[in-house]
């Protein structure tokens, strides 16, 4: 297995992606490769200050970065030795089997729509995020800001590929699938809310279990699967964030309330691409870093993409 890393993504690169994944390949087995995409030069001045030797990474230069606030298509079509770019071509022609960045969210779309592409028969990608709930399993939300409408049969989707990620990856039989909504009741929601629900509550694909209230997220009461718009998706995920923030401004420690930093989950997964795709926080940390290898390494594992295409024919 290999996986990709862009080393020249996210706020504190290339130091913060270099040192996490020297801690990643500590604990990864032989058989995994990581790749590391970036200015060559640099990475290896951080090894050797790190006193790592580089022959336990290939490293794959580029001369190029995306930066956070470059417009992502056009960056994306001018800078084509960027390490977003070269991570996506590589991902196209099966040298690496999963690519992960902490860089520009925007480019990583592109490289999605443009290079390695949707798989056939998925109307519209997602981006899956965890949330933490009161049992060890968190809960995998979509879509959390890819699409902020989604019509009846793109949420119904997302409910497909949400059950095959929390099926194969988290080893979870038979996962609850529901719809994120304002109230229990059928006859709750907005027109697309109460269509899904129509759709999905007749579905052989998952185990519909009905709507979702937001009261609820955070408990033992979830559903392994949330499905919503990245509209109300993007502001639940933002939410969770801000509150752990606040928490730790007023030094308020918690082992539940810890499972809000994200730096536990290392990024956000792209469902429906046909290549395995994490992205991570801009602010990402050694540690997130590390976890975003990890989270790519077990989708590969999953041989994930495989799965969805099944469930989507």
């Amino acid at each position: 297995m290999k996986i990709g890393l862009d080393v020249m993504g996210g706020d504190f690169a290339p130091e913060a992606a270099v040192l996490g994944a020297i801690l990643a390949q500590k604990k990864l087995l032989s058989t995994t490769e990581l790749v590391l995409i970036g200015d060559e030069a640099k990475v290896l001045e951080i090894l050797k200050r790190e006193k790592v030797d580089p022959a336990l990474f290939t490293i794959i230069h580029s001369s190029e970065v995306l930066e956070m606030h470059d417009h992502p298509a056009k960056a994306f079509a001018k800078k084509t030795d960027s390490s977003i770019s070269v991570g996506f071509k590589l991902l196209r022609t099966g040298r690496i089997d999963g690519f992960a960045s902490a860089g520009n969210t925007g480019a990583m779309l592109v490289g999605i729509h443009y290079v390695i592409k949707t798989i056939p028969g998925v109307i519209r990608p997602a981006i899956g995020a965890f949330i933490p709930n009161e049992t060890e399993v968190p809960t995998l939300i979509l879509d959390v800001g890819l699409n902020p409408d989604s019509k009846p049969d793109v949420l119904y989707q997302y409910g497909i590929m949400g059950s095959v990620y929390v099926k194969k990856v988290l080893k979870k039989e038979n996962p609850r699938v529901a719809l994120l909504n304002i109230g229990e009741e059928e006859s709750k929601g907005n027109l697309a809310s109460r269509s899904a629900y129509e759709l999905m509550s007749g579905s052989e694909h998952f185990n519909f279990v009905g709507n979702q209230e937001a009261n609820d997220l955070f408990t033992s009461k979830v559903a392994d699967v949330v499905v919503c718009d990245g509209f109300v998706g993007n502001i639940v995920l933002k939410e969770g964030e801000g509150f752990y923030k606040l928490l730790r401004k007023r030094n308020i420690k918690d082992e539940f309330f810890e499972k809000f930093n994200f730096e536990n989950f290392g990024g956000s997964t792209i469902l429906g691409a046909s290549g395995i795709v994490v992205i991570g926080h801009g602010i990402s940390t050694p540690k997130a870093i590390m976890n975003m290898v990890f989270h790519t390494r077990d989708m590969v594992r999953a041989d994930l993409v495989s799965e969805i295409i099944k469930e989507i024919k």
